[in-house]
Formats: structure tokens, C-alpha cells, sequence
């Protein structure tokens, strides 16, 4: 489990993350979402150690993650960022097989290559998996680096607006392979999305932020609300019921 208890970070004297406290349950999909400029990639990094809080603290299974040792943390948590830029010619396979670096330390197994095959097939890039990222597009790119935090099979995997550059198609394959790494594999999703139907369509619980506060934290369904939506981004959001999920009709809507 991990607990988020009262994390703050500010930037100069401008708090962007204000006193958040949330509990993930594990073998869910959590979203993270609300208005940009919200904290929600920040509380993201705190989440992950890539930024320190200037208070509170997150705890991994009761332990503060500042005390936990790289190595292992690594084997727990995995985290995939907006940018990622590598200034080194990789093939596919090579970028997921850094993915086992926390367990292999770059001298690979037979284990290690095992955990490489089946994320490159989860991801659908077993025939590209010898091209070069250079050669990729925009959203093979983005499922060759997904693949690889696959690789790092982690208890905990954190991917922050993961359907940057991808389009409708690739993004619903990404949110499903997400769902099925919970319900077949029972690991824990954090996500930070821009999009509330996917939010709502895929997530089990929704925490949402609004100038760097928690304003709503609940199972989706609480959240996917008109009422709670208006609360979270200042629009009235019509609802409409298909296939079972709800679907914010937002395109349109009265501000």
C-alpha cells in the first residue's frame, strides 16, 4: 500500500502541491486529474522520489520511501515521465531490457530476457523489437518505453499522461494492456490523465486536484459526476451512460 500524508512542494513561494494526503489501494487503477497547472505530475514525482517533498511524506508498505535503498525501491516502483529523451542510439529490445537493470545490473539471465519477451509482446512490438527508437513513430515510441517499466515487473507502476502522442487507437490499446496488468497480474496503477473518459472508463478510484489541492478522492463512479466534475473544473458536464461507463460529453458544455 502506499500512503500519501500530507505532501507539500513548493516552487519560490508558490505552493504547487498543498497539504495532499490520499491512501492508493493496492490492485487498482488510480487517475490522477484535474485543470492544468493542478500538481498532478508533481505529486506524481514526490509519489516516485524523483522530487522531495518540503513536507509530509509517502510511505511504502508503512516505510517512508526516503529510506528505502534505491535497489529495492526499484524492484517496487517503477515510473514512466512525460519526456523521455535518450541521447543513445537503442534498439527496442534494449530499451525494455534496461527495465531489468534493479534485478541484473545490465548482465542479463535467462530470467531477465523471459521478463524482456513477454513485455515487448504485451506491447505488440515483438516485430519492430530490433528497429531503432529513432525509426519508431511518436506512439511506438511511447509503448517501447511503457514496455520497458513492463520489464521492470514492480509491485507499483506510476506513468505520468502516458497517451501523450498517441492516438485513439493506441490509447485505448495502452488503458487496456493497464487494466490487464491489474486484473491479471495484480499490480497497481497510478496514472495522470488529461482525458476524464479515461479516466472514468478505465480507473477503479479517481483522485482529483485543483491548484494544487485534493478537492475529490473516490471510487470512479463518485467522481464521475456532474456535480463533482463542476467542482473539479469549473464546467457544467453533461453524462451520458454507454456500455455501462460514463462518458463526459465536455466538448460542448456551458462554462
Amino acid at each position: 500500500m502506499i500512503e500519501i500524508k500530507g505532501l507539500t512542494k513548493r516552487f519560490g513561494k508558490k505552493p504547487v502541491v498543498e497539504d495532499v494526503s490520499v491512501t492508493i489501494e493496492p490492485g487498482t487503477i488510480t487517475s490522477f486529474i484535474g485543470p492544468n497547472g493542478a500538481g498532478k505530475s508533481t505529486l506524481l514525482s514526490m509519489v516516485s522520489r524523483l522530487l522531495e517533498a518540503d513536507t509530509g511524506e509517502v510511505l511504502l508498505d508503512q516505510n517512508n520511501v526516503k529510506k528505502w535503498k534505491s535497489s529495492e525501491f526499484a524492484k517496487r516502483v517503477s515510473i514512466l515521465k512525460q519526456a523521455n529523451f535518450i541521447n543513445v542510439r537503442l534498439s527496442v529490445r534494449e530499451l525494455v531490457a534496461f527495465g531489468r537493470y534493479p534485478y541484473s545490473k545490465g548482465r542479463l539471465t535467462a530470467e531477465d530476457e523471459k521478463f524482456v519477451d513477454q513485455a515487448i509482446e504485451y506491447m505488440n512490438l515483438t516485430e519492430m523489437q530490433d528497429k531503432f527508437l529513432d525509426e519508431l513513430s511518436g506512439g511506438q515510441k511511447q509503448r517501447a518505453f511503457i514496455a520497458m517499466v513492463i520489464a521492470q515487473d514492480t509491485d507499483y507502476v506510476l506513468l505520468d499522461e502516458p497517451l501523450n502522442n498517441l492516438d485513439m487507437k493506441h490509447s485505448v490499446q495502452i488503458m487496456k494492456i493497464l487494466r490487464k496488468l491489474v486484473d491479471e497480474l495484480g499490480k497497481t496503477v497510478i496514472i495522470v490523465l488529461h482525458d476524464i473518459n479515461f479516466a472514468s472508463v478505465y480507473s477503479d478510484r479517481i483522485v482529483a486536484l485543483k491548484n494544487g489541492k485534493l478537492v475529490k478522492n473516490g471510487l470512479t463512479n463518485e467522481i464521475i459526476n456532474s456535480d463533482a466534475l463542476r467542482d473539479i473544473y469549473d464546467m457544467d458536464i453533461p453524462i451520458q451512460e454507454q456500455n455501462g461507463c460514463r462518458i463526459c460529453v465536455y466538448f460542448n458544455s456551458h462554462m
